[in-house]
């Protein structure tokens, strides 16, 4: 025999705004959540969370959201006893105070060092 559901209340189709969508599709997929727990609190299939996500995959072309931060490390000051070398041609070289003396002497040599071309260089 044949069964017949009646619904007496109203109807189920609903609507989910995009954010909301975005939401319960990256509560569902966060580092340690479970989908079916995600989908019961949000009283949804949980198969309509994975279409969600493909859905949105799909809007977004290819691009994923990135987000810029400053560079932190830029900001800092190199400490006040290193020792700053410039040469005529620009270059600056600080050396910091814990590097061994032999360690300087050597980068500076060979930064102030000629530079010797031989015949078939360049050609």
């Amino acid at each position: 025999m044949a069964q017949i559901h009646v619904i007496t209340g109203p109807e189920r189709h609903r609507r989910w705004a995009e954010d909301e969508k975005r939401a319960i599709v990256a509560a569902a997929f966060a580092p340690g959540a479970v989908v079916t727990q995600v989908a019961r609190r949000a009283d949804v299939c949980a198969s309509q969370i994975y279409r969600w996500r493909r859905d949105l995959a799909a809007a977004r072309n290819g691009f994923a959201e990135v987000v810029v931060l400053p560079d932190r490390t830029a900001a800092v000051e190199p400490p006040a006893t290193a020792i700053e070398v410039e040469l005529a041609d620009r270059v600056r070289i600080r050396i910091p105070p814990t590097t061994p003396p032999e360690l300087a002497a050597a980068v500076v040599k060979a930064l102030t060092r000629p530079v010797c071309r031989s015949q078939g260089e360049g050609r």
